[in-house]
């Protein structure tokens, strides 16, 4: 089991009611991105503490990661490009 620490920043909402973490696969830039590669590293298990602002949340995995395309966040995630998903 591992322990995971998440910065939810303007998408907590969504993520935390919708029971999903989400991040793009790349940087804007087209790079590569440590956090963002660990999306792939969580567990069935493993223990996510939800940030935003202050710890929010914690929470058990339940399933897999996969590729998927980016929710519905309105203008809180308008900085990501939907090609850029996981």
């Amino acid at each position: 089991m591992k322990f995971w620490w998440v910065n939810h920043k303007k998408t907590f909402k969504h993520e935390f009611g919708g029971g999903y973490i989400w991040s793009p696969k790349k940087n804007t830039n087209g790079a590569r991105n440590p956090f963002y590669d660990n999306m792939r590293e969580v567990q069935i298990g493993d223990v996510v503490i939800s940030f935003a602002s202050e710890v929010r949340g914690i929470g058990v995995v339940t399933a897999s990661a996969i590729t998927y395309d980016k929710p519905n966040f309105g203008k809180a995630g308008e900085n990501w490009d939907k090609a850029q998903v996981l």
